[in-house]
């Protein structure tokens, strides 16, 4: 008679996150890797790329997917190219993650987003985040909390305190399928050095000179080399104008030095070691085109 064997199969999916722009799907990426992957700030649809953050976990391997956030109105070309993905970013998934912020209200861009979700076939999950806001704070959570009969579950949780993230954890391990993983486990991202060096510069820029430019900000990396106890950078910042390029640099140079020390000093905490940062600003109508 043959024993049975209590032997565990390895599981294995994409869980991709989706919501309006601005919810924290960002926020939640990087809390549930556990480490910072995609940039954070306070301006909408700063997510350009599909990023991927890879969880390995005792059932098997995450691959969490953030997405841009979406806006009902795409009237720029950016705009359009970013929700675009946002549809390819949901096909041939595991998952649904749909992240909400109880502090806007279930407006026509909610809907929107909701109806996208919708008429997806797999496992859909509501993460209503930022729960350790007063409920002062958080006027439309009974809306969100109704949507729920819609979802296979829901959690309220806060990204930003990590807090209330292992049960949301748990519950996409129980839906997770069976399967080989995806990323080698020493791997916690789809994307490039070069790209992450350029998203921290970019975060950088956005919190320095917060309302003064428009989002339409690009940063390339043209190199990088490696010398004895030190990383030399060298990397442009596009912006669409002039008048941009001159707000960007700030006068005598203030306002790029005050973001290349930024980043420098992020990039020194998390690759350890001593980092010459120079930054360039060019100003190009056509830097969109390269995204």
């Amino acid at each position: 008679m043959r024993a049975e064997t209590n032997e565990q199969k390895f599981k294995s999916g994409i869980v991709t996150l989706v919501g309006r722009s601005n919810v924290g799907k960002s926020t939640l990426l990087n809390t549930l890797v556990g480490t910072k992957i995609a940039i954070v700030t306070e301006k909408p649809q700063t997510t350009r790329r599909i990023i991927h953050g890879v969880l390995n976990i005792p059932q098997g391997q995450v691959v969490f997917v953030d997405t841009p956030g979406v806006f009902k109105e795409t009237k720029s070309k950016l705009g359009g190219k970013l929700t675009q993905r946002v549809h390819e970013a949901i096909k041939d998934i595991d998952i649904v993650v749909y992240v909400a912020d109880p502090t806007k209200s279930l407006g026509a861009e909610e809907r929107f987003v909701l109806s996208m979700v919708k008429q997806l076939k797999m496992p859909k999950i509501l993460v209503i985040n930022k729960s350790d806001l007063p409920t002062s704070e958080k006027p439309y959570l009974d809306d969100y909390k109704a949507l729920a009969e819609e979802f296979d579950d829901s959690f309220e949780l806060s990204a930003l305190r990590n807090a209330h993230i292992q049960p949301l954890k748990d519950k996409v391990a129980e839906l997770l399928p069976e399967g080989p993983p995806m990323y080698p486990p020493e791997q916690l991202t789809n994307i490039d050095p070069k790209f992450w060096v350029a998203e921290i510069i970019r975060e950088k820029i956005f919190k320095a000179l917060r309302k003064e430019i428009p989002y339409t900000t690009h940063v390339e990396v043209e190199e990088v080399e490696e010398k004895e106890n030190l990383l030399v950078i060298q990397a442009t910042v596009y912006t669409s104008e002039k008048r941009y390029k001159k707000m960007i640099i700030g006068a005598k140079g203030r306002s790029i030095k005050e973001i290349g020390i930024a980043a420098r000093k992020e990039l020194e905490t998390a690759l350890n070691k001593k980092i010459f940062l120079e930054l360039n600003v060019e100003a190009d109508k056509h830097w969109e085109e390269r995204i």
